[in-house]
């Protein structure tokens, strides 16, 4: 398990967590060291339309021209859900 700061508190990302995002966004893993900056200071933010809750923090990535994508629960006990490379943002941008 790791914890990151951020403005929502410290979120935690499981070891399912980080097994699903590597399982299905295996992309992502040469971008985990780029969690604790994406979190600490979302470059964009978006919230989902589906829940309320769920933020999702952006970090642009210009080697290669995607966004890093950090899906997280927010609440008493904020959690990341998942994570990927998107080629651009959410509408709803906050």
């Amino acid at each position: 398990m790791q914890h990151f700061r951020s403005p929502y508190g410290s979120i935690l990302l499981t070891d399912e967590r980080k097994r699903h995002i590597l399982e299905f966004h295996p992309e992502v893993r040469m971008y985990l060291r780029y969690f604790v900056d994406t979190l600490a200071k979302p470059e964009y933010e978006s919230r989902s339309v589906h829940d309320a809750a769920v933020v999702i923090c952006y970090q642009y990535i210009p080697r290669r021209k995607r966004y890093l994508a950090i899906v997280v629960k927010t609440g008493t006990r904020p959690f990341i859900l998942t994570a990927y490379l998107a080629r651009k943002l959410k509408q709803d941008t906050l």
